[in-house]
């Protein structure tokens, strides 16, 4: 399968985690392409020391930088992961599986089975599992579905329909986008257990207080619209 799965990982100065993820991921694809938000540590330069596709984005944010990517994408399947060693990437043979059997076309790994060491213990986190549960539920409601979540960035999507997803989000609000879309056209949705590993180094890129409303205005969006 290796030469049938593109691995996109999104970063923003993840020096210290991004080398590890290229190496665990490089057992898995033959292409790994790393979109960098002009970091300014040493990010590009370990990506480069590791024999990967580099390309740049626009400065918007985690979508814009999904988004700017997926016209290069050549192979079947594309899975997606953040590049702060949250996630673990020898879970990819479990995430693009149903989509091998042609039983999904797109695949949610999931927190809420998988466990979480990192989306607990204080206000924020409190929060963000809040309004994620909502969103999930609303979207479940919609649809007719039990998925525990929505808002996990590791995913593996056949990239035909992430293609015809025609994805507008710039920020992570992105990946509630493409479980809504991938719905609304008619593919097939699915999710496995993923553990949710503690950040090693860096900070959180999402600002809770200023992003919620994004949130909610494009659930509501592309959800009922």
């Amino acid at each position: 399968m290796k030469n049938k799965i593109t691995v996109l990982i999104p970063a923003l100065n993840e020096e210290t985690t991004i080398g590890d993820i290229i190496t665990r991921s490089k057992k898995y694809s033959d292409d790994i392409i790393v979109v960098d938000g002009h970091s300014n540590d040493g990010t590009e330069s370990v990506s480069r020391s590791l024999g990967v596709k580099i390309i740049f984005d626009h400065k918007k944010g985690k979508g814009e930088a999904i988004r700017s990517a997926i016209p290069g994408i050549r192979n079947e399947i594309t899975v997606l992961i953040d590049a702060d060693g949250s996630h673990n990437p020898d879970d990819i043979p479990k995430l693009v599986q149903p989509i091998v059997e042609n039983r999904a076309d797109h695949v949610s790994g999931s927190r809420l089975i998988g466990g979480s060491s990192e989306l607990h213990g204080g206000f924020d986190e409190c929060f963000r599992l809040m309004g994620s549960s909502l969103i999930t539920a609303l979207i479940n409601h919609r649809f007719k579905l039990r998925l525990s979540e929505s808002q996990n960035g590791f995913r593996a999507i056949k990239t035909s329909v992430l293609k015809a997803l025609d994805l507008k989000e710039n920020i992570t609000t992105i990946e509630q986008e493409m479980i809504i879309k991938t719905l609304k056209k008619g593919y097939r949705m699915a999710e496995v257990s993923s553990h949710e590993y503690e950040r090693i180094a860096g900070y959180s890129k999402i600002k809770l207080r200023k992003v919620a409303f994004r949130y909610v205005y494009s659930m509501l969006k592309y959800l009922y619209f």
